[in-house]
């Protein structure tokens, strides 16, 4: 044919097309790129399943697995299906002919333009629908496990006398298959109205009919569907009023039914649910009738219906029926609602006494003996004394020990001693020389526990240890001391293999290990080093030599992370806790069981209500699930963490759960019975924080049962702002060893306090049995102070600590010069009708950068003292001496400060300047305060150079270890303070 372009005649230009060896390359290059993103997937799910298969857990793996596989398919395939369908089933029902008009002759280009890819097109939507609908559904499978599973809960709701299980498991399904359904529906339409639209069988502009009887018959089946879900959905409405939250005026969070729900918003989703049942059946009749005229109306009833019945009546009802008289009308549901909410947060069984909070008894001394036996009072803060464990205990700067510490019980003698414990957990942020073979194979692990007497502390107000030095020693006897796995350690390290590990370094150097535990992934397969390489982003796991025979990868090491890997059907409480179970260090976490379908019942959002000042602090005490709202919990397992092997266990706490049985039936075997604890585990698990927590902000509300006083909000509590500091956050609960008034004994408890809501005296002292294997345990006490009485709330009673004279005069002495002030924990203990409160106050004076224990605040019916020790300043607040205290033990071994003699002298020298040093300053005398303080330099500069002459007499290893070791030394004796290392040597154990 001639040229009709116009262009230039000749031979006609090619265009340049890649050579056959570029388009080799290129296709090469695809290839390694496609085979590279699988091997980047396969890595992932490869290293999952070696890491489950690890802690023997691998059913939970494949079960998890299994269950979202088989959601994404089938319900990837029905949406697929679907839409796929409708799109095939409109193209057959396309008109033969289309009318000629513009709007169909712009349409012939479209339709001439897919006609040869109509099979991959209508393949490449049904695909991409399908695979968002089965990523979705995979998303359910917690919910799909729980339906399938569910066990019944033995208990009714009020309203329509349903199993709570219905709620709790079926019908959060029910829910999911019905957005399924609505968004099949609505796709599925979509797609057939364009497919008719293309193919003419629907018309915007052309003349003629707008549809043609197949399209309107069709899209009109679609319609009615979508119709009869929305009847579905108003049926479903109706039990969802038993667990919809809404804002109520006089309680603020309010789940359940209302007057204006049960008596308006309920008869409304029935009436909806029949018209939405007659308008879809008018929709399915179109396909006789061909017309729209009927279901149009219909559907426009419908909505108008939905308008005027399902929100103006009850707006009416509400404004004429309840507010003119809102306490009668919502007293019958209130009482729902106390009754439910009380029962799902394990509060029904609340004591609730009075108590008069004031002392009648005249006998002084009674009352001094009394305070005696009343609590073991914990003047070891575990929040406060931690930089006194680092300074003291840390030995080692690549150790460390967590910003709070615990508190625990050790028997000793037959007597249980409240004790201040912490790990020396790895701390790579002090390692000489940072570095990959450093970072992950020589420095892998801590060692060995530290603890103190909670009640007591020495002459200096250092901590008395009872397990201390490196290697650990003390009262806890023989156990494992390498740490492998705790709060600190968060990341991966490579053990077993030809690299040596640091063990631990005393005075005769450095000592090596190699680890001998079972725990972590292998390493020896080619494999297993390339996926750990690509999942970690470390490519010198593949090549690295330091990588051999027996090297074993440990990672997810902080006790949340293995005990949320292995039970992620549980919610993990903000603080794992170490023990010495059975000769192991054993990390203790408690678990729980939620779920917000409980009918009635007032949900509560876990990361708000266990946030404290600790949590505002440092954010190492929230729960993980900081959104997650719940109307019902349950410590139902109790899990530990092996710190040397990893292992984890779970053990069946509350046999009584529900929910507990439904997961174990979806897992099985993967939870131990309760009767496996063993008798040594089970003196060391106690009452967990989070839930009392969140109990107690439940209580502020809840204690009372009567719904008329409920509603009158006269009643309500608040939790008090911590008073020791100023976060402006709620004061966490306290462990203490305490009697309630009637009881013969003192029991480990959990203890805190509530005020009046918008003021600062005090409403009531909460506590619960906080030791697992006692009758009492989980019981729950409250002593209400009487209303028409002022009792100084914490708030109150730190004022009156910081405005009395004296004491503020002694606290200004006490912060001249370089010296910090902090209080440590506000005790309250109910005594003989009053309560007695007592804080330790620290101080951190001149060089030294920790707190030791100097003073004790003490207070009681008005009377207030500030002395240097417990039994001096009870003795001061009560006018008499206490009879029933024994003795100072003189025999107790206390760790000195260092077992180098030259060093120790220095040390006593500078602990005497310091002391000389705040006597002159609570005369005055700035004079003597200023030759004291340079004594004070003096000694610690004595001490310093000393030490280091020791270090570099003393230290052992080959050169490489030496050069990594001195600058630790160094620093730690940088920090040294006059305490350090311990070892055996008599000292007062004077209780302060």
């Amino acid at each position: 044919m001639p040229d009709r372009g116009g262009g230039p005649t000749g031979p006609r230009m090619r265009v340049g097309r890649p050579s056959r060896r570029v388009r080799t390359l290129l296709m090469t290059l695809g290839v390694l790129a496609v085979l590279a993103m699988a091997f980047v997937m396969f890595a992932g799910f490869w290293t999952d399943w070696l890491w489950y298969r690890s802690v023997h857990y691998s059913s939970v793996f494949t079960t998890t697995l299994w269950t979202k596989i088989g959601l994404f398919f089938v319900f990837g395939l029905l949406m697929a299906a679907a839409v796929g369908f409708n799109i095939w089933l409109a193209h057959r029902l396309r008109p033969p002919l289309s009318a000629m008009s513009m709007e169909q002759q712009s349409l012939d280009r479209y339709r001439m333009g897919i006609a040869p890819y109509k099979r991959w097109l209508l393949v490449g939507i049904v695909s991409v629908v399908g695979l968002i609908a089965g990523a979705s559904a995979s998303g359910q499978w917690r919910t799909w496990l729980m339906w399938v599973n569910g066990v019944p809960f033995h208990q009714k709701d009020p309203q329509f006398h349903l199993d709570v299980s219905f709620y709790a498991f079926d019908l959060p399904w029910y829910r999911f298959l019905l957005g399924f359904g609505f968004a099949a529906a609505v796709l599925s339409l979509i797609a057939a109205a364009l497919t008719h639209y293309l193919y003419g069988g629907l018309r915007v502009t052309s003349p003629g009919a707008r549809a043609t009887a197949a399209a309107t018959g069709h899209l009109s089946v679609l319609l009615g569907i979508f119709v009869a879900l929305k009847a579905v959905a108003y049926w479903l409405d109706r039990y969802g009023l038993a667990v919809k939250s809404s804002d109520f005026k006089a309680t603020g969070n309010w789940t359940g039914l209302r007057y204006v729900d049960a008596n308006a918003y309920l008869p409304a989703k029935t009436i909806l649910f029949c018209i939405a049942v007659i308008c879809a059946l008018l929709f399915f009749a179109t396909l006789w009738r061909r017309t729209w005229q009927l279901p149009v109306i219909g559907f426009g009833l419908m909505v108008l219906s939905a308008i005027l019945i399902g929100g103006l009546y009850p707006a009416i009802v509400q404004k004429f029926q309840v507010q003119p008289n809102e306490q009668a009308k919502e007293a019958p549901y209130v009482e729902k609602n106390l009754k439910a909410t009380r029962e799902a947060y394990g509060i029904d069984g609340t004591d609730v006494k009075d108590y008069p909070g004031s002392s009648d008894t005249k006998d002084k001394a009674k009352l001094r003996d009394d305070a005696d036996t009343a609590a073991s009072i914990r003047l070891m803060d575990p929040n406060v004394v931690s930089p006194t464990f680092q300074q003291l205990q840390q030995v080692r700067n690549y150790y460390g020990f967590p910003s709070n510490l615990d508190v625990d019980r050790y028997s000793k003698d037959g007597k249980d001693q409240d004790t201040v414990i912490g790990l020396r957990e790895l701390n790579l942020a002090g390692i000489p020389k940072s570095n990959w073979i450093n970072d992950h194979f020589r420095y892998t692990h801590g060692y060995g526990a530290v603890a103190a007497k909670g009640t007591t502390a020495d002459s200096e107000g250092r901590p008395v240890f009872t397990e201390y030095n490196l290697p650990s020693r003390g009262d806890l006897g023989e156990y494992q001391q390498q740490i492998y796995y705790g709060e600190k350690t968060t990341q991966y390290s490579i053990v077993g293999g030809p690299q040596k590990e640091i063990d631990y370094s005393d005075d005769s150097g450095e000592k090596t290990t190699s680890y001998k535990g079972k725990s972590g992934i292998s390493l020896s397969s080619p494999v297993n080093r390339a996926a750990y390489a690509v999942a970690f982003g470390e490519p010198q796991i593949l090549y690295s030599g330091a990588i051999g025979e027996g090297s074993r990868i440990l990672y997810n090491r902080t006790p949340k992370e293995r005990v949320e890997a292995v039970a992620p059907w549980l919610t993990i409480d903000g603080d794992a806790y170490p023990a010495i179970v059975n000769h192991k260090i054993q990390w203790i976490v408690d678990a729980y069981t939620t779920t917000n379908g409980y009918p009635y019942a007032s949900r509560t959002t876990l990361g708000d209500t266990t946030a404290d000042s600790l949590t505002a602090a440092n954010n190492q005490r929230a729960v993980v699930a900081q959104q997650n709202q719940v109307n019902y919990i349950r410590n139902s397992v109790k899990a530990t963490v092996d710190a040397y092997t990893g292992e984890v266990k779970l053990y069946q706490w509350d046999t009584k759960d529900p929910v507990l049985k439904t997961w174990m039936k979806a897992f099985p075997n993967t939870v131990k019975a309760k009767d496996s604890i063993s008798p040594d585990l089970m003196a060391h698990l106690r009452y967990p924080q989070d839930l009392f927590k969140v109990q107690r902000e439940l209580l502020t509300r809840y204690h009372v049962k009567d719904a008329q006083t409920f509603l009158s909000g006269s009643e309500v509590w608040q939790v008090p702002d911590d008073p020791s500091n100023n976060s402006g956050s709620a004061v966490p609960p306290y462990y203490l060893s305490m009697k309630l008034p009637g009881e013969t004994s003192q029991a480990f408890s959990l203890t805190t306090t509530m005020t009046p809501n918008g003021r600062d005296n005090l409403a009531a002292f909460m506590s619960v049995d906080a030791e697992a294997g006692t009758p009492d345990y989980g019981k729950i006490s409250i002593l209400k102070l009487p209303t028409g009485k002022t009792v100084d709330g914490p708030k109150r009673v730190q004022s009156q600590f910081n405005s009395e004279p004296s004491i503020a005069e002694s606290i200004s002495l006490l912060e001249r010069g370089d010296s910090k002030v902090e209080y440590g924990n506000l005790l309250t203990v109910p005594l003989d009708g009053g309560l007695l409160y007592v804080e330790p106050v620290y101080v951190r004076g001149g060089d030294l950068k920790y707190p030791l224990l100097r003073k004790v605040l003490v207070t009681y019916g008005g009377s207030t003292a500030f002395e240097s020790t417990l039994d001096q300043a009870l003795n001061k607040v009560f006018g008499a001496e206490s009879s029933t205290q024994p003795p100072p033990d003189e025999n107790t071994t206390k760790p000195p400060t260092s077992s180098n003699p030259t060093v120790q002298a220095a040390l006593d020298d500078a602990q005497k300047a310091f002391d000389q040093g705040q006597e002159a300053l609570k005369k005055g005398d700035w004079q003597a305060y200023g030759e004291a303080q340079k004594d004070l330099e003096d000694a610690l500069k004595k001490a310093e150079d000393a030490q280091n002459k020791a270090d570099k007499a003393g230290s052992g290893g080959s050169g490489a270890d030496k050069s990594t070791d001195k600058g630790a030394d160094k620093s730690a004796d940088k920090k040294s303070s006059p305490s350090g290392s311990p070892s055996s040597s008599p000292s007062s154990d004077k209780s302060s």
